[in-house]
């Protein structure tokens, strides 16, 4: 499969052709001449590469909007936790379907999700053709039977991976130190570093983890983590709200990698504030993610970058601190980076990229596209979205969105009625 893309500014900036032959760029260069099966006349759009979602449980889509305006803690023991109790695989499936409808129209082609019931979330990203690393929740609540339960189930959905396609990352998923046992994060820890995975787990999301954490280990959480070998540049480690000088840097000696969720710790209130100048200028790697739409409410990185950036410079006193384009590299190039995916919209990266129609009232009058971006738009200015070098979304249409939003709008009521 060929496909030549006419007349992109690359970036927003320099108008150039882009020629994906497969599943790879194979050149940008202006006034391309090349046969190609597929042509798409993009003159005067935005060229990107995708935007990157550092944390988020794309299935929860079916309970948004269900239980908001509560304190964290009441939130998870008398609302979330009861509901996911009954979900299916087949729920899971369709809520996470539902997920990657709303991130490719959004512009977001790669998320890291942690949830129950992998093999759903895993069948949907694969289905809806945008790429995902994908964790199943490791929960063992410190008892012993529900240990050997978890690493058995690991291990089995480790090896059930290999048959999906490599847009399909496995990952393990230790859900936090309040839920895992040591034992339990440790398996997590030795397994990953024998087979090469990724480890994403919640750290430090509020005060009362922390004030818990001290009370039984007599240590803080990044703390706690370090002394039974679990830190590494493989983890990453999402909130990291209510750190100390130590913690962090702990944190970039170990090269742990950091997702800043601003609007789900806004909403529920975890008070505290992401040292984001702090971990920065001791080099920690920093992405951003939406966390799942019970807490958020939707999967919009324009959004979320731009409430992050606002946040940091409304509590620092600082208008540069977080600046546009940084914001902008967090989403794209950072995020790349971090899970290891070639897609920085380079000559040889993997055919992933998205269109922007620069003719959205948001975008004019289009001095500064980084800036535009970031603080006026949303998703909804993304026209075209190609992953994989397969197109996934043209004019804003997806095919078959209609009867997928209509099937998990039924499925989410039916859920409540368990």
């Amino acid at each position: 499969m060929s496909l030549l893309i006419k007349g992109a500014k690359i970036w927003g900036k320099e108008a150039a052709d882009i020629y994906i032959e497969g599943n790879r760029i194979k050149r940008i260069a202006p006034r391309l001449d090349l046969p190609s099966e597929e042509v798409i006349e993009a003159k005067g759009m935005w060229a990107f590469p995708p935007f990157f979602n550092g944390h988020t449980h794309a299935a929860m889509v079916l309970f948004r909007g269900y239980a908001d305006d509560m304190p964290l803690k009441e939130w998870l023991s008398e609302k979330i936790w009861p509901l996911e109790a009954k979900l299916t695989e087949e729920d899971v499936y369709w809520g996470t379907k539902l997920a990657c409808l709303e991130m490719i129209k959004s512009g977001t082609l790669f998320f890291n999700d942690m949830y129950w019931h992998w093999r759903g979330v895993a069948e949907a990203v694969k289905e809806m053709g945008i790429r995902a690393c994908v964790s199943a929740v490791f929960i063992d609540f410190f008892d012993r039977s529900k240990y050997e339960e978890q690493v058995r189930l690991n291990v089995r959905l480790m090896e059930e991976s290999k048959a999906y396609p490599s847009r399909v990352i496995f990952a393990l998923g230790p859900h936090a130190i309040y839920t895992c046992s040591e034992e339990g994060l440790r398996w997590c820890s030795e397994f990953a570093k024998e087979h090469g995975l990724l480890i994403h787990i919640h750290l430090s999301e509020t005060e009362e983890e922390v004030k818990e954490c001290l009370k039984l280990k007599g240590l803080r959480p990044v703390e706690y983590l370090e002394k039974i070998g679990f830190l590494g540049p493989n983890v990453i480690a999402a909130h990291s709200v209510w750190l100390s000088e130590k913690e962090m840097d702990l944190l970039a000696q170990y090269e742990v990698k950091v997702i800043y969720n601003p609007v789900s710790n806004m909403k529920l209130s975890v008070r505290g504030v992401f040292p984001y100048g702090e971990l920065r200028k001791r080099g920690v790697q920093i992405l951003l993610g939406t966390d799942g739409c019970a807490s958020n409410n939707n999967l919009d990185m324009l959004q979320s970058a731009k409430i992050g950036s606002l946040l940091q410079k409304h509590h620092t006193g600082d208008p540069q601190a977080m600046p546009a384009k940084e914001a902008l590299e967090i989403i794209t190039r950072a995020g790349a980076k971090a899970f290891g995916i070639e897609a920085e919209l380079k000559e040889g990266d993997l055919a992933d990229l998205i269109l922007i129609n620069p003719n959205d009232e948001r975008l004019v009058p289009g001095f500064d596209p980084a800036s535009d971006l970031i603080y006026s738009a949303t998703g909804s200015v993304v026209d075209t979205a190609i992953c994989d070098g397969k197109v996934l979304m043209r004019g804003r249409k997806v095919e078959g969105e209609e009867e997928l939003v209509e099937e998990v709008r039924k499925r989410a009521f039916e859920l409540l009625s368990r």
